[in-house]
């Protein structure tokens, strides 16, 4: 890890389905919070096939903001496949994955952008250490998020207990060097964490933020991800455990 702080571009990658109820909000609270901190960025909204009006919400927003751009996604429909497409189009040294609903707070990505800053190759954020603040967690969604994570950090030893949030940052060389991906839906939440800590990057862990959406539903469908999930995590954990190290990043 550097020691001295670095400045860093930062993109901002936001998978939109559905949400032009939230998303003007989101990118509004982005950026302001983003100029005001002086962080260099660029916000990405990869469009999933809408069939409402986000288009057209966000390429309005970003007609005042020219940081600010819609991206069609090329994929078929889906989560995976949003931020994959976002991914492949962001041009700053670090990237940023938040969702659209406004759940994820701006100014915990400037926490992220200081942790990137100071040398670490991945910034996560727990919603569930001492500083960290939730808001109308649906209940059932809360159960299975604690038994799933806690069965993740169980078997990968890490030390860190929120691994299914989509919501962390990573600087460029990291997203290179966990790809291909395979997952096409949410469980890409899981995938790009996982990659990169058991490839050697660095990470510092920051307590965040998190609401429930104010409008629009949630895409996420538990009863269609679980074996998603489960694949994923059994697929790291065997290239943890039996690769030999092949896919490490070479020491420093």
């Amino acid at each position: 890890m550097e020691s001295a702080t670095t400045p860093l571009k930062l993109s901002v990658v936001i998978p939109a389905y559905n949400e032009d109820g939230t998303v003007a909000e989101t990118l509004g609270e982005i950026v302001s919070t983003l100029e005001a901190e002086q962080i260099e960025h660029e916000v990405i909204v990869v469009d999933d096939s809408s069939s409402d009006n986000t288009a057209s919400v966000v390429e309005a927003f970003a007609a005042a903001h020219p940081q600010v751009r819609c991206l069609p996604s090329p994929y078929e429909n889906g989560f995976g496949f949003a931020v994959r497409a976002g991914l492949e189009a962001f041009e700053g040294d670090a990237v940023a994955i938040v969702m659209a609903d406004g759940s994820d707070s701006p100014r915990d990505l400037v926490a992220y952008q200081r942790l990137l800053e100071e040398g670490y190759e991945c910034a996560f954020g727990s919603r569930f250490v001492h500083g960290s603040k939730v808001i109308d967690y649906p209940r059932s969604k809360l159960i299975m998020n604690r038994i799933v994570n806690w069965g993740i950090r169980a078997l990968f030893r890490h030390g860190y207990n929120d691994t299914t949030n989509a919501f962390k940052a990573y600087r460029r060389e990291v997203i290179e060097n966990v790809q291909p991906f395979l997952s096409h839906h949410f469980n890409l939440t899981v995938e790009l964490p996982l990659k990169a800590v058991v490839r050697g990057y660095s990470y510092g862990i920051v307590p965040i933020s998190w609401a429930n959406r104010k409008a629009g539903v949630s895409k996420l469908r538990l009863n269609e991800m679980g074996s998603r999930y489960l694949f994923i995590v059994l697929y790291v954990f065997l290239e943890h455990h039996l690769s030999r190290g092949d896919y490490r990043r070479a020491e420093l």
